[in-house]
């Protein structure tokens, strides 16, 4: 099958789209499918680059915002467009913006068959705009903005989670909706199958972690004013491993807990690749994720991975309290009371909590990628029947 990726920019950092459409594609070479990509340049010098390569796009003014986001934006060239769904069997869309529009131009023009993934809310978009993050009527009108000109002119459309196919549904999507996760890169859990000496002990620091972008909806600032009611705040290092447009603000927050005599232990920040993550959700006592806006939240997922009791968000707009096993890992979205009772429990019950972890790990092995790689790809199989008539 000859699969034609389209993404503004598949080799950004910091990017969850661009990270899954990576992963994605190279698992369906290994599967044997011939997969080319339509994106921006890659901006590294000596690094590979996109099979069908368009200029990169800086918009005046806002420029700044969307590269500390991890965004990056290509410029439409139609004749390379076509001429990339001319060669495709079928086209899969990663994004509702301008170049998957003109690309679905084409493909209606050329008969071709199309299919997306739902990776972002416009919450997503607009939480970082100020006061547009509190106009609903801005969110509704772009929901339906993406909906009428992208994704119900998509045969099929993938939802991660199912509060993002329960939302579509609310907003009248007319494309097939077929939910199944983005899938995460099987990795073994590295977690010692017994606890350590020291893991009971009510003397060593208590390590709470919170994995992710740093910004405004992923909202890290709820388990910082969390600690301001955690029975176990002396106790507690916290780690935020990541980096984004409030590291700034969080770090001088955290710091301040600290010079307050809240922490005892200063809060660390850092960023880590793929194995030091790995590295730190094996160690974690508990690993918080209070996003409020959340297609999915595979960094969560990969801690769960590792055995990772986590605590997680639960709210309109994020879908990642799904993968909680119980109430006693969930808490109400911007409640940073609520939080520190989760914390205070888990952190209380540490033969509980070790056994937990190990569910947690067990749980994510349902959501394999290879899973995923066998979903769309009959997702893009059943399209192109769709296409011949069968």
């Amino acid at each position: 099958m000859k699969i034609l990726f389209v993404v503004n920019n598949y080799y950004a950092t910091g990017n969850g789209v661009s990270a899954s459409a990576r992963r994605t594609v190279q698992y369906l070479k290994d599967a044997g499918h011939d997969v080319r990509v339509l994106s921006g340049p890659n901006l590294q010098a000596d690094s590979p680059q996109p099979e069908y390569k368009l200029k990169d796009y800086h918009f005046p003014v806002f420029q700044p915002l969307i590269s500390s986001h991890g965004y990056s934006f290509a410029q439409s060239d139609l004749p390379l467009m076509e001429e990339a769904a001319k060669w495709a069997d079928v086209v899969h869309l990663e994004e509702p913006f301008v170049i998957e529009e003109r690309m679905l131009d084409i493909c209606e023009k050329l008969d071709k068959p199309v299919t997306g993934t739902f990776h972002l809310y416009p919450e997503n978009i607009t939480y970082s705009a100020g006061p547009l993050r509190f106009l609903k009527t801005v969110n509704r009108g772009l929901l339906k903005f993406w909906r009428d000109h992208t994704f119900n002119r998509c045969y099929c459309v993938q939802c991660p989670t199912e509060n993002v196919h329960d939302r579509l549904l609310r907003y009248h999507f007319r494309s097939k909706l077929e939910v199944f996760s983005n899938g995460l890169v099987p990795d073994k859990c590295i977690r010692p199958a017994t606890p350590g000496a020291d893991y009971q002990s009510n003397e060593r620091p208590l390590l709470v972690a919170c994995i992710g972008r740093l910004s405004l909806e992923k909202d890290q600032s709820t388990l910082l004013e969390a600690m301001q009611y955690s029975l176990f705040a002396k106790r507690i290092q916290l780690y935020f491993a990541g980096q984004g447009p409030s590291a700034a603000k969080l770090k001088k927050a955290a710091h301040k807990l600290f010079e307050e005599g809240v922490l005892a232990y200063d809060p660390i920040f850092a960023f880590h690749d793929r194995q030091g993550l790995r590295e730190l959700a094996a160690k974690a006592d508990l690993c918080i994720h209070c996003a409020t806006i959340e297609v999915e939240g595979l960094s969560i997922m990969e801690a769960m991975q590792q055995g990772a009791v986590p605590i997680i968000a639960e709210g309109r707009y994020s879908g990642t309290s799904q993968f909680a096993l119980d109430g006693r890992s969930i808490f109400p979205e911007k409640n940073p009371e609520a939080l520190a009772k989760r914390i205070d429990y888990w952190l209380n019950e540490p033969a509980k909590r070790w056994e937990m972890g190990k569910r947690y790990a067990a749980s994510m092995e349902k959501y394999d990628i290879q899973n995923s790689i066998n979903s769309l790809v009959n997702m893009f199989q059943r399209a192109i029947d769709n296409k011949k008539g069968k």
